[in-house]
């Protein structure tokens, strides 16, 4: 069987490669080194498929903060808009949860992951499963097909390399590509974990003061060495036996792990602000009322409806103030601090889990050495690359994947045009 497009890697960039350079009329063979397609759509967002986020286009870049501005071309081809209506087309009717995020209404994985295998099939793609690929091949400048492990060679003139990074290995992405990619001449750059759980050695988180306990619609700051905030993230987290987790803390990862480097220090600070609707004024006139209001009670006990009750003697000993004060007693100073610390709880934090136990890879194929139209190589002609291989990440939030789908369509749409330019320009000679 002669092929026109080679993918390699059954995850979500590399399905909907296949799906679209079949259906531009192309020749495509999937080679998968597992013995399942869809592994890590199959876990994404808790189980549940977090498809893609219904956000304006520029409102998906700002949330794409590893390099989301190269995403523009590949949006104008397969955006957001376009992977909700691929899915509903196919039966699979979408709801639009908090913050954009769009699941299947069935909130099961399985259900995306088998409409998108069914459509890989549809459209005419070869599968091979248990097929580990040992090199892709080139000749002359060009790409002329991969060689597996079993040392089979299989020829075409396209290969989409959709390998993954190096997060979640279970799922098969245990960093593949790069070598090829490097074989190729591309650069990599440094990898690093983002959207992962952050570590901190605060005595009160070794001690698990607060482990279990989340909190809502917080906001987590990251500050650098100067004092500078590097960002702020609004939303849910959690304290673990071994730091923080959550939606907000794993949106903030990544800049802790750049602040560390850029530092060179052996911690960051991070700041949680429980109120941040509110002032630090506001926040003392109300406890000061609410103490005011029951005088005889102790403050630790005034403060349980105010602040999660496993905080409240963590707050207070920060303060300076004993949980037997009462209203009388209170005294001033310690009390504003107790209502600064409610909006900025310091924590400093040591790093993060590793690039294994982290949801997304930072880093990868460089670039600049990737046509953002197409996502072919520039460097080597026949060679594309989608999904996370690439040097793009995002938050947690359906971004990530709205990358690898947009990246795998416009992938798979360059390679077939290219294979069939490359047809015809044989057939005319």
């Amino acid at each position: 069987m002669n092929y026109d497009v080679i993918v390699i890697g059954g995850g979500p960039s590399g399905l909907m490669a296949c799906v679209s350079a079949g259906m531009h009329g192309a020749r495509v063979l999937l080679v998968e080194k597992g013995n399942k397609l869809g592994r890590k759509l199959a876990i994404s967002g808790g189980g549940r498929c977090n498809v893609t986020n219904n956000k304006d286009i520029d409102e998906l870049i700002k949330n794409i903060p590893g390099n989301g501005r190269f995403m523009y071309s590949s949006f104008s081809v397969f955006n957001n808009r376009d992977i909700i209506n691929f899915f509903e087309g196919m039966g699979i009717k979408l709801k639009e949860e908090d913050r954009g995020r769009m699941f299947p209404v069935s909130d099961k994985a399985k259900d995306v992951v088998n409409a998108l295998i069914r459509k890989v099939k549809e459209v005419g793609t070869h599968i091979r499963l248990y097929s580990p690929v040992k090199h892709v091949r080139y000749d002359n400048g060009q790409v002329i097909g991969i060689t597996l492990s079993s040392g089979e060679k299989i020829d075409a003139p396209c290969v989409i390399v959709a390998t993954g990074g190096k997060s979640v290995p279970h799922t098969g992405s245990t960093g593949d590509g790069y070598k090829w990619a490097q074989e190729a001449g591309h650069t990599i750059t440094e990898l690093y974990p983002t959207e992962v759980p952050i570590v901190s050695n605060e005595e009160w988180i070794q001690n698990r003061e607060l482990q279990g306990l989340s909190l809502r619609n917080v906001q987590l700051s990251v500050w650098n060495a100067k004092g500078k905030k590097v960002t702020e993230q609004e939303g849910d987290m959690i304290f673990t036996h071994f730091g923080i987790s959550g939606p907000a803390a794993l949106r903030c990862s990544q800049f802790v792990v750049k602040a560390l480097k850029q530092s060179q220090t052996q911690e960051v600070l991070m700041t949680i602000d429980l109120f941040p609707e509110k002032s630090v004024e506001d926040i003392r006139n109300e406890t000061f009322t609410l103490a005011e209001n029951e005088p005889k009670k102790a403050i630790k006990n005034v403060l349980k409806g105010y602040i999660p009750e496993r905080m409240v003697h963590l707050v207070l000993r920060k303060a300076g103030l004993s949980g037997e004060t009462t209203f009388s007693h209170i005294p001033k100073a310690p009390w504003a601090e107790m209502a600064r610390l409610l909006k900025q709880f310091p924590l400093y934090v040591h790093g993060t889990l590793s690039i294994e136990e982290a949801f997304v890879t930072g880093g990868g194929v460089h670039l600049k050495e990737i046509d953002p139209r197409t996502m072919q190589s520039k460097l080597m002609p026949g060679l594309f690359f989608c999904g996370e291989i690439l040097d793009v990440h995002g938050f947690t939030g359906g971004y990530n994947i709205t990358v690898a789908f947009s990246s795998g369509y416009t992938a798979g749409k360059s390679a077939a045009e290219r294979s069939l330019e490359i047809q015809q320009t044989t057939f005319s000679q």
